[in-house]
């Protein structure tokens, strides 16, 4: 009894002879099993897919060719109104280009060809029709350029009677320009495929139309593909320069956001020493109130006590959001953090840097909350800053306007003197300064100055500090005004009134001002 190598339908380990490698169905699979797709296959079907979709797909597709982009400023040595019309300098050069056509074949077209003018004629005609489609159908252009040559060169030169088949002297230009417009104006896949039907013609048409006469295929293939060459490398490039832009733009935004992520941190590191005292004192506060108090009720205990742990909570929240904030290098300050008490320090330094800078002070001076000192000291070292960094040799001042509704702050320089070394940090230091700002429910103005220079401008809102009695320390009936670059800017005024031994608030106003300093008030009297 012979022996069966049948595979054993139970033996899962046995390979199936029907099955191919990659699980396929192979000889004596059923009917309707797909066979694998090799490489080349699907490289095959890819490309065969991208020639329907540029040359088949987008044949008749209405393209017209805009006008240039940045033409004007390529050209402004021109006068003015040849400049404005430089953005219609590709159709110009598309339209001359379709003349030259015409002319060439025009040329030709009278020599002795075996054919009537008239038909001569339309080497040329026809080209030159192909070569204006270009600027509003560009595909469909090729397709006529390639499909007119064969039919040309029978009509003129009749069957086998060209010398230079298969494309005569006007067709040859003709084709040629729509190549490279064409080429431009889609791309070096598209451009391939437009070389590779152009050689099947030139060979094809070689051995049919020329009939041993010579042809001029080898020709017009050797002079499109460095034509079309050029134009692919073209492509690339402008492709690699708009990807290196690209990236450079997500760069510059990444690197601002991360300089802002950083300097909220940096705010946050800083006040949380000015907001962990206050919490300190009201816990502190709330701990000592029921002992001043003789046989104080329970209701009143209790609330203290209540304000107490929650002002416990509330500091030790605090310290867990500094370690969160926190660098792994961070080390915190040995010293207190500065306010507008060292700014003389501040400017004597600058001073020693080479910056000629003055200070203005306006106002009556008064202590201000920690927040809004540390904010202001450091709005006017970043602003300094600024000047040394990109301003060298200016002069430069500052201006502090203490008034009833905030604080005005201003940095003026003039222009710079010396050459200024590259920086790039550009604007992250006015987007640190904005962001104090704005933290503190401020306002803040920043650009450049009618001779050259540049200002910074901001304003700090500060709740009026009021006595035991209820009436403001300052002056009531005061105002004051930041200015801008032109003298313009934002301030407030505020009025208050007496009213049956009570002070009431006008309410806040914007008016502009001329720069820092105290003003009368709309309305109002002292309290």
């Amino acid at each position: 009894m012979s022996e069966s190598h049948a595979p054993h339908p139970a033996d899962p380990t046995r390979p199936d002879p029907r099955r191919t490698p990659h699980g396929e169905a192979g000889a004596g699979a059923p009917p309707g099993s797909r066979l694998p797709h090799t490489p080349e296959y699907r490289f095959a079907v890819q490309a065969l897919r991208g020639l329907r979709q540029d040359l088949v797909e987008d044949a008749g597709a209405y393209r017209p060719l805009p006008p240039a982009k940045g033409g004007r400023r390529r050209m402004r040595w021109l006068p003015g109104r040849l400049r404005s019309r430089m953005v219609w300098a590709r159709h110009a050069v598309v339209v001359a280009a379709a003349l030259i056509v015409l002319l060439i074949g025009y040329a030709t077209g009278t020599t002795p060809y075996g054919g009537a003018d008239a038909l001569g004629v339309l080497d040329g005609l026809v080209p030159m029709a192909a070569v204006l489609l270009t600027l509003i159908r560009p595909v469909a252009a090729f397709w006529v350029s390639l499909a007119s040559s064969p039919v040309l060169c029978v009509l003129v030169t009749g069957w086998g009677g060209a010398s230079d088949a298969p494309w005569l002297p006007g067709g040859f230009a003709g084709h040629l320009v729509v190549l490279t417009v064409v080429a431009l104006r889609t791309g070096p896949r598209a451009a391939g495929w437009m070389w590779a039907l152009t050689a099947v013609y030139g060979v094809l048409g070689s051995v049919v139309l020329d009939q041993g006469m010579g042809s001029d295929a080898p020709a017009m293939l050797v002079v499109s593909a460095v034509v079309l060459l050029c134009v692919a490398v073209r492509h690339i490039r402008r492709a690699a320069q708009q990807e290196v832009t690209a990236e450079r733009h997500v760069s510059a935004a990444e690197r601002s956001r991360r300089t802002l992520l950083e300097e909220r941190t940096t705010i946050a590191r800083e006040l949380h020493d000015v907001v962990a005292h206050h919490m300190s004192v009201v816990a502190i506060q709330a701990e000592a109130a029921p002992y001043r108090v003789e046989n104080p009720p329970p209701e009143l205990t209790q609330a203290f006590s209540t304000i107490r742990e929650n002002a416990v909570a509330a500091l030790t929240e605090l310290r867990r959001l500094l370690g969160v904030v926190r660098a792994e290098d961070y080390q915190a300050p040995d010293a207190p953090q500065p306010t507008l008490a060292d700014l003389d320090t501040l400017l004597a330094n600058v001073r020693e840097a080479g910056l000629d800078v003055t200070k203005t002070v306006t106002g009556a001076v008064r202590e201000l909350p920690p927040g809004v000192e540390l904010s202001a000291y450091r709005f006017v070292q970043e602003a300094l800053s600024n000047v040394l960094r990109h301003a060298p040799g200016a002069r430069a001042s500052v201006e502090i306007g203490h008034v009833l509704g905030g604080l005005g702050l201003r940095i003026v320089n003039g222009p710079a003197t010396e050459p200024a070394k590259p920086s790039h940090g550009a604007g992250h230091g006015v987007t640190g300064m904005r962001e104090r700002v704005t933290m503190l429910g401020g306002e803040m103005t920043a650009g450049p100055t009618a001779d050259g220079g540049y200002e910074v401008a901001a304003f700090l809102p500060v709740e009026p500090v009021h006595e035991a009695g209820g009436a403001p320390v300052a002056a009531t009936g005061s105002g004051a005004g930041m200015g801008t670059a032109t003298g313009m800017g934002t301030g407030k005024s505020v009025g208050l009134v007496k009213d049956a031994g009570a002070t009431k608030d006008l309410g806040t106003v914007r008016r502009p001002g001329p720069g820092p300093g105290t003003g009368t008030g709309a309305e109002g009297e002292p309290a």
